[in-house]
């Protein structure tokens, strides 16, 4: 008799351990909730390829000297650490996670690229624990509280707009709209529209339903203290801005805009000109136009301290001058670093 209960009570204390071990996985792999007011970087970084993000004291960023790999460091351009081998954009930052698009298809070379890996990562913010979301080609994605809303593209079905959680559960198609989610305030996904109009709509996340805020035709909304700024289509893409307290709009500048970012103080603007084009700079109500650089320039990202743009065509030099002071453009020259072990 003996004999006998050996095998179930060797196979309960078994069941038992995994069961201890499972649950201890669920537990160390817990995404903590976020406010649904959190979002991971602004609509200005995002619309620029969301190269820098910046959140508790650092600054996140792809370091276009190490093929597009994903570092830290400090606003002041100090104390860099590597956090993947992998060209990574689409930076997103929020609690004590990085979330971001990673692609290995345009660099490197050897054993560890003979693989392709890409798709919506999660990582620590030290770099560690990545983990894929979702393997999929993705163009622009923004974290808005604990989902992650991304346009999703494959073969089949082409560009489609879904949202996953940051823990990787509840991935669903959020609309068949090629909706851009880059502009978030507080929970609500400013966009414009792209098939029978560009209006400006908006997306409540909390029950992913969409309602029309302004029935012009814009492009790039972006929100900054109530008002969202936008290239004003039929009047050759100027910048304007609409308020959403009053339902005005005011024209900012009539230079035709290629792209630009909204900061704390200025907008930076590349203008677009066959004889003068320029990088541009101004108050956020239009006032006081100034020429940063000559010439044509694009992914204008802007930290707490600093504005990162490159000439068009050209991705590895990247410039920099003070995002708030007197213009001073230099060459952003971060450290190149082996990745950590």
């Amino acid at each position: 008799m003996k004999k006998k209960w050996k095998i179930p009570l060797f196979t309960t204390i078994a069941i038992l351990l995994l069961a201890g071990l499972g649950a201890a996985t669920l537990l160390k792999e817990k995404i903590p909730p976020n406010d649904i007011s959190v979002t991971g970087n602004t609509a200005g970084n995002l619309n620029n390829h969301g190269l820098f993000a910046e959140s508790g004291g650092k600054v996140y960023f792809s370091n276009a000297l190490d093929g597009g790999s994903l570092y830290s460091m400090n606003p002041d351009e100090t104390g860099y650490a590597k956090l993947n081998s992998t060209m990574t954009n689409s930076i997103n930052v929020g609690g004590n996670y990085l979330y971001y698009y990673m692609d290995n298809a345009s660099g490197g070379s050897g054993v560890g690229y003979a693989i392709r890996t890409y798709g919506v990562y999660r990582s620590k913010l030290d770099g560690s624990d990545s983990q894929c979301l979702d393997r999929t080609a993705s163009i622009t994605m923004q974290l808005s509280g604990d989902y992650i809303y991304y346009q999703r593209y494959d073969n089949q079905n082409f560009t489609k707009f879904y949202k996953i959680k940051t823990d990787k559960s509840g991935q669903q198609q959020v609309s068949d709209l090629i909706i851009n989610p880059a502009s978030c305030y507080n929970g609500t996904i400013y966009f414009n529209g792209t098939e029978t109009d560009h209006y400006l709509y908006a997306l409540d996340t909390t029950t992913d339903t969409i309602y029309t805020v302004y029935q012009g035709n814009l492009w790039y909304p972006t929100y900054h203290n109530n008002y969202i700024y936008f290239l004003d289509v039929p009047a050759d893409y100027r910048l304007c801005r609409y308020s959403l307290y009053d339902n005005t709009v005011e024209i900012l500048t009539n230079d035709r805009v290629d792209t630009f970012n909204v900061g704390d103080y200025y907008i930076y603007y590349q203008k677009n000109s066959s004889t003068e084009p320029a990088l541009m700079r101004m108050g956020l109500d239009g006032s006081n136009p100034e020429t940063i650089m000559d010439g044509n320039f694009e992914n204008i990202n802007l930290t707490s301290t600093y504005a990162y743009f490159n000439a068009f065509g050209d991705e590895t030099t990247v410039y920099h001058t003070p995002v708030n002071g007197p213009i001073d453009v230099g060459i952003f020259t971060p450290e190149v670093l082996k990745a950590s072990k």
